[in-house]
C-alpha cells in the first residue's frame, strides 16, 4: 500500500468513524419519534402535503373562493437589516458594477448580484422535509423515518452537499394550489378582552395561558367568528399575530436603520403564535400549509407545555410532512379583508436543500 492509497484509506476511516459517532447527538433525546406512524402518503414518499396538489378537486376548491378576480404577493422583502433568527443574514453586493459590458454595437452592459445567505431559511422561507429532525437514539430522525446521517449526499472528505431524499426539491415538483383560510388572532383577541383595544400585535408569550399562545380552540373560535367554513383536507392555514406589522412591506422600504433595528429586537425576545395543540387541530383536519407573520409561527419561548422547543416543528413536519412557511405578509391580507383565497407558490427546485425562499401569489 503506497503512501497515497494509505492516507485514503485513514480518511476514509476517520469519516466512517465520525459519522458512527454522530448518529445520535448529546443532549436531549426523544425515542417517542421511533413509533411514528408511516405518513398517509406512503413509506416511500418525499413530498408530504404537497402530495394535496395533486388532488382535482384541492385546486378546484382553491379557485372557487376567487371572487374579485384581484391577486396580492405576500412574500417579505429580503435585505440585511431584515429580522432573521439568531445568526442567520442575507449579504447581497452588486460586483463590478457593472459586472460586465459594454459589448457590440449596442454597447449592452448588464449587473449580476452576489448572495451570501442560508436560502432556504430567511426572511420568507419555507421549511422543507430537511431542516427540522428528533434527535433519537437511533440517529435523529427525519420526515418518514429517514435518518440525517444515511440521508446526506456528501462529496470530497465527506463534506455534507445536500440532503439526499429530504432534499425540498422534492415539493418543489409538486407545489401548493390551495384554499388559504386567514385567521386574524389579533382582532380575535380583541373581542375577547385578552388584550387592549389598540394593540397591533399578540404579547410575546412567556409561559402557559399568556394570550399570546393560539389554543385549539382559538383556531375554532376564529373560523367560526369570522364565518369560515370547516377545513377541509389539502386547505392551506395563515395566521396573523401582528409581530410581522414591526417590518411590513408597505413602510419596510422608507424605515430607518434604527427602526430597522428595533424590529430585529422585538424578533429576539421570542414571538406570538401557535400553541401545540392548535397545531394537533390543524393535523387532524390533514391540512397542505401552515403560515404566519413570525420567524418560527410557534409561539416561544412560552408554550402550552414546559420545556418544549417549538413543538409544532417536530409534531407537523418531520412526524406528519405537514409544512411550514414563515415571515409571511399577513398583514396585507388583513388589510385587504381578506379571509380566505387561493394561495399558488412552489419552492424553488433546489436539489438536497433544507427549504426556499419565495414569494407567494393569493388570489382572492
Amino acid at each position: 500500500m503506497n503512501r497515497l492509497t494509505a492516507i485514503a484509506v485513514a480518511a476514509g476511516a476517520l469519516c466512517f468513524a465520525v459519522s458512527a459517532s454522530a448518529q445520535t447527538m448529546k443532549g436531549p433525546i426523544d425515542d417517542s419519534a421511533l413509533s411514528w406512524e408511516t405518513p398517509e402518503w406512503g413509506a416511500e414518499d418525499k413530498a408530504g402535503s404537497a402530495n394535496h396538489t395533486k388532488n382535482p378537486a384541492n385546486i378546484k376548491r382553491a379557485l372557487g373562493t376567487i371572487k374579485q378576480f384581484k391577486a396580492i404577493t405576500i412574500g417579505k422583502y429580503y435585505h440585511r437589516e431584515a429580522p432573521a433568527f439568531g445568526a442567520r443574514g442575507w449579504q447581497m453586493s452588486i460586483p463590478g458594477t457593472p459586472t460586465g459590458g459594454p459589448f457590440g454595437k449596442n454597447a449592452l452592459t448588464y449587473h449580476d448580484e452576489l448572495v451570501t445567505t442560508e436560502i432556504g431559511q430567511i426572511q420568507t422561507q419555507f421549511d422543507g422535509p430537511g431542516h427540522i429532525g428528533v434527535n433519537t437514539s437511533k440517529g435523529i430522525r427525519m420526515y418518514n423515518g429517514r435518518y440525517a446521517f444515511d440521508s446526506y449526499e456528501r462529496g470530497a472528505g465527506g463534506r455534507v452537499l445536500g440532503m439526499g431524499p429530504l432534499g425540498v426539491e422534492h415539493v418543489g415538483e409538486l407545489g401548493f394550489v390551495c384554499r388559504l383560510v386567514v385567521l386574524d388572532a389579533v382582532a380575535y383577541k380583541k373581542s375577547k378582552g385578552a388584550i387592549p383595544s389598540n394593540a397591533e400585535m399578540l404579547p410575546i408569550p412567556k409561559k402557559a395561558g399568556d394570550p399570546g399562545i393560539v389554543t385549539a380552540d382559538d383556531m375554532q373560535g376564529m373560523m367560526k367568528a369570522q364565518g369560515l367554513s370547516d377545513l377541509q383536507p389539502g386547505d392551506c392555514v395563515a395566521l396573523h399575530t401582528g409581530q410581522g406589522n414591526t417590518w411590513g412591506n408597505a413602510h419596510y422600504k422608507s424605515m430607518t436603520s434604527e427602526q430597522r433595528a428595533a424590529a430585529r429586537a422585538i424578533f429576539a425576545q421570542g414571538e406570538p403564535g401557535f400553541g401545540i395543540s392548535a397545531c394537533k387541530w390543524l393535523a387532524s383536519k390533514h391540512i397542505a400549509l401552515q403560515m404566519g407573520d413570525t420567524s418560527a409561527n410557534d409561539a416561544q419561548p412560552g408554550g402550552e407545555e414546559d420545556g418544549m422547543a417549538v413543538p409544532c416543528h417536530t409534531d407537523m413536519q418531520p412526524r406528519r410532512g405537514i409544512w411550514n412557511l414563515e415571515n409571511v405578509d399577513t398583514e396585507s391580507l388583513v388589510a385587504a379583508g381578506i379571509k380566505e383565497g387561493a394561495f399558488i407558490w412552489a419552492p424553488l427546485r433546489i436539489i438536497g436543500a433544507t427549504g426556499s425562499p419565495g414569494n407567494p401569489v393569493v388570489l382572492y
